[in-house]
């Protein structure tokens, strides 16, 4: 079942979805070399707690900790380990939900740690981009298959793949509602897009084969053929005027804002 969200019930999910925003702003100011997964990890949870929220993740299905921190090869899934130094040339995806007020928020991005290299900023890029061509598709009259189409042309015109595997879905009173949103498939197809739909888009990208596979843990997702993945995800609404993010940064007065200093900033750094 697919529910249209009334107006006080998108503000609650707002109001998580301000708290990922900003536990995913203290992540990245705290990403660097020598840094470990569980000191990262409880940072978050500390945030979260502070701000009168509950992680979404801890104990979901099990699920260990309060983050899924993903490094390198990890798609999805990744747990906070106090053995794991991030390094220099580390690519990290931080994935957050919280709960506050009966509904939860969702988000995630891909950081850099140090250094790296132009191809691996470009695949950070080209997944943000998915992500945003994505979001300007979730309008009233178009199909959920025109968002999934927008995110995969993205992702393929530059020769990197979309996992299949893993799909973005709905957020609400639940961390993972209907409907199911692929990151690839044909526009016109799937079901109609309506005012109130509250939808988590997140895209996964491969840098080679978008084959993935589950580690003996149970939760460690990652790629078959050992290469980089990368992650970015909003929590949004589709309302009559366009599309709304409900996990916007308050580092940006707009998605507008938002989309246009990541691309000032993918120029400055692949040059």
């Amino acid at each position: 079942m697919i529910f249209l969200r009334r107006q006080e019930e998108i503000e609650k999910i707002r109001e998580s979805g301000r708290i990922v925003a900003g536990a995913l702003d203290l992540a990245e100011e705290a990403v660097r070399p020598g840094i470990t997964t569980d000191t990262l990890d409880a940072m978050i949870e500390e945030y979260i707690l502070s701000e009168g929220g509950v992680p979404s993740f801890k104990g979901y299905h099990g699920y260990p900790a309060s983050s899924c921190l993903s490094i390198n090869d990890v798609v999805v899934h990744g747990i906070p380990d106090k053995g794991r130094e991030l390094k220099s040339g580390d690519i990290i995806g931080v994935d957050i939900g919280c709960y506050k007020n009966g509904y939860h928020g969702d988000a995630a991005k891909t950081f850099a740690v140090g250094e790296v290299e132009d191809r691996v900023i470009l695949q950070m890029q080209v997944t943000r981009e998915a992500l945003y061509e994505g979001i300007q598709q979730a309008r009233i009259g178009n199909k959920l298959g025109d968002i999934s189409a927008a995110i995969q042309n993205r992702v393929e015109m530059h020769s990197f793949s979309i996992v299949r595997d893993l799909v973005g879905h709905g957020v609400g009173e639940k961390l993972h509602e209907d409907p199911q949103v692929p990151n690839y498939g044909r526009p016109g197809t799937g079901p109609s897009l309506k005012a109130g739909m509250v939808l988590a888009l997140e895209p996964m990208v491969n840098a080679g084969s978008f084959a993935v596979e589950t580690l003996k843990d149970g939760w460690t997702v990652v790629t078959k053929d050992g290469g980089l993945s990368t992650h970015f995800e909003h929590t949004i609404t589709i309302t009559e005027t366009g599309p709304e993010v409900l996990t916007l940064s308050s580092k940006f007065g707009s998605f507008t804002e938002e989309v246009e200093k990541a691309r000032a900033e993918a120029r400055t750094r692949i040059g």
